[in-house]
Formats: structure tokens, sequence, C-alpha cells
């Protein structure tokens, strides 16, 4: 039996960061410090640095917003309270639910080629039993799935720190490898850089996660901003030192031409390997419970706010999850995946997160102009505007890509 019950107050500052640092990493960096290189070349960690730049004025309205609208559904409320029209907020929020069980759909999609090392299963098989297992992991409780996705954090950043340890002594001698490399030109220098940090700038998606969770988080006003700039901190050093690491053992082409670079960075130390196939399992399943957490509680916080049918805002007094909503996002999410490719699947999300991201800064600036006017505000007023440009140069020269 279930009833309207809220959701429950149980996550502290320290499982939200983890939370955080899991769904900003993923699986993503086990590949895409292959995929930097391949544009930038030695100068990866530079487009990393970049990125971060590029999406921390995103991730800083993000958090303006938060404080003062610290509920489910982060996107949709804000933009209920800068526009009051409810065709939008709803489109919003739905654009949100989609950016999670696209990216859910898209993990599923990638984590067959992982499994199917160790098992021969049939691609369907797979995605049917991986859904499952992340979708009981959502539903069966806040506190326990923000464990379970600290753990496989752990876990997954363990990994990445072992590749690190490995490479140190090849990291030392990075700097003067750089200095005997003949370039080109500074202007193809400067823009692999710039083409790189437009790429990498996809690694930075999930930090807005964290605002969904709002409802769920102990003192959210004095949690949230603390375990967004955390996350994304913790994040950003990891992914320079993984791409010095990586570049120190490696060199670009050769990342590049790697369908698994970390692995290849193991093998080349003489080490085993196989073990970065089951880490990126773990990330993969680690990225797809924060999506359909993700994805369930925006559909509870609009259900509560009348935005949607009732039954969607239904909270499992046993589980104190919204069990309806995270239903329907897994069927939707097992749907997806067993319809549309990989690539297709991963481009509709980045595209979406792009149009997401612009639109909470075109949010904040309304509501800096109208309802925020003459209050205290955490950063400075221009911060949304420049968040807003960087989201549209991303979108702009994606295509490049």
């Amino acid at each position: 039996m279930t009833e309207l019950y809220k959701l429950k107050r149980s996550l502290s500052l320290s499982a939200v960061i983890f939370y955080g640092v899991g769904a900003i990493l993923g699986a993503g960096i086990y590949v895409l410090v292959g995929e930097v290189s391949r544009v930038s070349g030695y100068f990866s960690p530079l487009s990393f640095l970049l990125a971060a730049f590029i999406a921390l004025f995103s991730a800083l309205s993000y958090i303006e917003l938060s404080v003062r609208f610290p509920k489910s559904a982060g996107e949709a409320v804000y933009v209920n309270n800068a526009f009051s029209l409810r065709w939008l907020t709803q489109l919003v929020g739905l654009l949100v639910v989609a950016t999670g069980v696209v990216s859910a759909a898209t993990m599923a999609t990638g984590v067959v080629g992982y499994v199917q090392w160790f098992f021969s299963w049939h691609e369907s098989v797979v995605i049917l039993l991986f859904i499952v297992i992340v979708g009981a992991i959502a539903i069966w409780g806040i506190k326990q799935s923000a464990w379970a996705v600290a753990l496989i954090t752990l876990v997954e950043v363990g990994g990445l720190l072992y590749v690190i340890f490995i490479s140190a002594d090849n990291m030392l001698e990075f700097p003067a490898r750089i200095a005997q490399i003949e370039f080109q030109s500074v202007d193809s220098v400067v823009t692999g850089i710039f083409l790189g940090g437009f790429l990498a700038f996809y690694a930075y998606i999930g930090f807005e996660d964290i605002v969904n969770i709002a409802e769920e988080i102990k003192q959210p006003e004095q949690v949230l901003p603390k375990a967004i700039l955390y996350s994304f901190a913790i994040a950003t050093l990891l992914y320079v030192a993984i791409s010095i690491a990586a570049l120190s053992v490696l060199n670009p082409q050769q990342l590049a031409a790697s369908s698994a670079p970390l692995a290849d960075v193991v093998r080349h130390q003489g080490l085993d390997a196989s073990w970065i196939g089951v880490i990126s399992i773990l990330a993969v399943t680690n990225g797809a419970i924060v999506q359909l957490i993700m994805g369930a509680r925006v559909l509870y916080g609009m259900a509560a706010n009348g935005l949607l049918p009732k039954p969607l805002a239904r909270i499992n007094p046993i589980t104190s999850t919204p069990v309806i909503a995270s239903v329907v996002c897994v069927l939707l999410t097992l749907l997806l995946a067993l319809m549309f490719p990989l690539g297709g699947l991963a481009q509709a999300t980045s595209i979406i997160v792009l149009v997401i991201f612009s639109i909470v800064n075109v949010t904040l600036i309304k509501l800096t102009r109208e309802s925020f006017k003459g209050q205290q505000m955490l950063y400075p007023k221009w911060v949304p505007y420049v968040g807003l440009m960087l989201c549209l140069m991303v979108f702009v020269l994606k295509p490049l890509l």
C-alpha cells in the first residue's frame, strides 16, 4: 500500500559528495581520456581544466538556485518560479527526466561489451538484467542506494588511483617529454586544447543530478553548495591526474586508437588489466543508478506540484522512495536501450543536457533581475551570463568534435 508520504531527509554531506562524484565520473573517464587525447594530444590535461572552467559557471548557477529552492524536480521548480508558465515547467521537467532515462539507456547499451568479456550472453539479456538490477537498487531506498553508489564510487576512484600509482615514475618525466616534442604551431596547439575542452565538457555532466535529491538531504541549504563544489573539484583533480598518467605511459595516438585506454596503460606497465573491465561495469552501474534516482525524483516532484498525475508522487512507506515513478523510469530506460543504438543515445543525452543548462542559466538571469533583486547573492550576477555563453559555444562547436 502506498500513500503520499514525504521523502525522508537521510543524506549527509559525505553521502552526497560520494553521490556527486559517482554521478560525474560515471564510466566515461575509462574511455574519454583516449577521445580527448585524439583531439588535444599531450595537452589533454589542459583540455580537462578548460572543460572544468566551462562547466563551472553552470554549476554555480545551479548552486545559486538550489539553495533558494531545495526541491526535487529542481530545474522545473526554478523555471516555474521564474516564468510561471505551466507548459514550460512541464517541458523542462520532462527534458530532465529524458536526460536521466536516455543516459541510463546509454549506459545499459554501453555495458554490453564489458559484460561479454566475461559471459557470452545475448545483448538483450545483458540489457534486461542490467536495468532490472539498477532499478531494484534505485527503488530499494535512498540511503541504501546512496551507500551502494558510495561503495562503487570508492572502487572506481580506487581503480583510477591505482593507474596513477603505477604511472607515478613516468608522470615525473611528463614535463620533460612535452618539452622535447616538436609541435606544428601555437595555433594548432591552442585549437586542440579548446576542441578537447569542449569534448571533455561532457565528462562533467552529473553534478546537476545532486539538486534533484534535495528533499532527501539533511540541511540542503548548507550541504548542496558544498557537495556540488567538492564533487566538482574531486572529479577535476582525478581527470587531470589520470590524463597525465595515461599520456606519460602511452602516446596520444595509442590512446586514441584504444577502446580501453586505461586497460592498455596497465598492460603497458606489465600488469594484469582484466579488473579494469570489472570496474568499468561497476562504474556504468553507478551512473545508471544515479540517473534512475534522479529521473524518479523529478517525476515525483512534478507530480507533487500538480504538474503530472498524482500517483507518481506516491511514496512507499517501506522503502521511502517513489516506487511508481521509479518503475516508469525503469520501463522507459529498458524501451530506449532495446530500441536505439549507443551512439544515438549518447548524442541525444549531450544535446538535452546543453539545452537544460542553458535554460537554467537564463532562469537565474531572470530571477536575479526580478525576484532576487536587492537580495544577497552567493556569486556575482554575471555568472549565469557566462554560463549561458559557454553552453551556447559548446553547442555551436559540437559538430566539429
